[in-house]
């Protein structure tokens, strides 16, 4: 497609998406649940042709990333998750509409805030088709248009997955160009999307760095963005080490591709010895790479993690699992099986070093003191804090969002996962009885 046609392309697409915004606007929540549980049927009814068209986008993917192949996938249970998604969302509140905030004021008038749709959302992602169906079933229930714009690996599968929404949309009586998904692979598409704001309202961007710090340099649009997740746990002194030894190990290896994996390990040194020897046995039984700081190296290597009755100790090279650690390395998100460690003295220390190095994404303590936990909560400042919990929590369908559009570590208009609420504005409205100002 060359660039004329692109430009056309996208005009077309905008104003499509502006005019379906209004009648989305306008459209009841029953009808738009409706939408939303019909969706949720029609990925069920689909999972044989949305697998074929996933290992159409493998099939191409022999350069990506393991990582970025992970991300790729579209097995049944991601499939079901959606639709699980779709259902809770159908299930929750309708927001729109509601009047908040309303009081009287001394002229008689009386204010209040009124939550609207955002209009039209942008979402320009990579990898995860997945976030095909998250986005457009946000777009739905909050009663927003929406245009996707996935990465050219998944677009085979973002094609299946785009067509069933619409189908959907139009089986609800609703425009099915509430949610379009951008035809072309062309990269000039992304340009032009985030460069149209008689079309487009705000853009939220899903992808590596280089897309987001492109997306926040040349949009002329708001942007709602994250351009890290460098999480971290801290295990406190005191803290139940069964407990942290569980939620460490589920936050960096239950899946090592998410940016809500823990990337960086802190450990209050009163408790260091006897933690540390126990976590990197699990790390190193499971080949994840330890990157310490000397003191943590220094434990480690005198207790040497040893191998799982399971495997015979050559099967793991424990020594080559064992690394020091570099200055950018507490920066760092791996999206990998590697993690820093650092022995901190304490929580002033750790809340010192997550507010330096941090992505200010998900941070979570390990901890048995409740004074702890609450300075942790207040200290740190991230768009989601956690106690005794794995940061892989940070997720608007754990959170109960039923999905989420993106997690934003911006401090304004939306943080953390940002669902429905996220895509919707507030407007004053007053409501009088002959009132004038005197």
């Amino acid at each position: 497609m060359n660039a004329p046609d692109v430009s056309l392309t996208m005009q077309a697409l905008g104003r499509q998406a502006r005019d379906a915004s209004r009648a989305m606007a306008r459209a009841p929540a029953a009808v738009r649940n409706q939408a939303l549980r019909e969706l949720a049927r029609l990925l069920r009814a689909h999972v044989e042709p949305l697998q074929a068209a996933n290992a159409r986008d493998l099939a191409r993917a022999g350069e990506l990333s393991a990582p970025m192949r992970d991300r790729l996938k579209l097995t049944p249970p991601i499939i079901e998750t959606c639709a699980q998604g779709c259902e809770q969302l159908a299930a929750m509140p309708d927001l729109i509409g509601d009047v908040v905030g309303l009081r009287q004021q001394p002229s008689g008038i009386r204010v209040g805030q009124m939550r609207v749709p955002i209009g039209v959302f942008g979402m320009i992602y990579e990898s995860r088709p997945n976030v095909t169906i998250e986005a457009a079933s946000l777009s739905i229930k909050s009663a927003n248009a929406a245009i996707l714009r996935g990465g050219s690996e998944a677009i085979e599968s973002n094609r299946a997955l785009a067509a069933l929404v619409q189908q959907a949309l139009e089986a609800a009586g609703l425009p099915p160009a509430a949610v379009q998904l951008v035809p072309t692979t062309d990269r000039a598409a992304v340009g032009l999307l985030i460069t149209m704001p008689e079309f487009v309202d705000v853009v939220i961007p899903r992808g590596g760095r280089g897309l987001i710090e492109r997306i926040s340099r040349e949009a002329r649009v708001p942007v709602i963005k994250h351009l890290d997740g460098n999480c971290h746990s801290y295990v406190d002194e005191p803290c139940d080490l069964d407990l942290a030894v569980t939620v460490v190990d589920n936050a960096k290896t239950q899946k090592y591709s998410p940016c809500n994996a823990t990337e960086s390990l802190l450990v209050a040194r009163g408790v260091a010895q006897a933690f540390l020897p126990r976590i990197g046995a699990v790390f190193a039984a499971k080949g994840v790479e330890m990157r310490c700081d000397a003191e943590a190296l220094a434990i480690l290597k005198q207790n040497r993690p040893a191998a799982p009755a399971s495997q015979a100790p050559a099967a793991i090279d424990i020594e080559a699992l064992l690394k020091p650690a570099q200055e950018s390395d507490w920066y760092e998100e791996y999206l990998a099986p590697v993690i820093s460690i650092k022995v901190v003295a304490g929580l002033d220390e750790a809340i010192a070093h997550i507010n330096h190095y941090g992505s200010h994404h998900t941070d979570a303590i390990l901890t048995s003191d409740h004074r702890h936990a609450q300075r942790f909560l207040r200290e740190v400042d991230s768009a989601s804090v956690m106690v005794n919990a794995s940061t892989r929590f940070a997720d608007g369908f754990e959170y109960g969002l039923g999905a989420e559009i993106g997690i934003s570590t911006d401090k304004f208009h939306a943080r953390g996962p940002v669902g429905i609420e996220g895509l919707t504005s507030l407007k004053w409205v007053v409501l009088g009885e002959g009132e004038v100002r005197g």
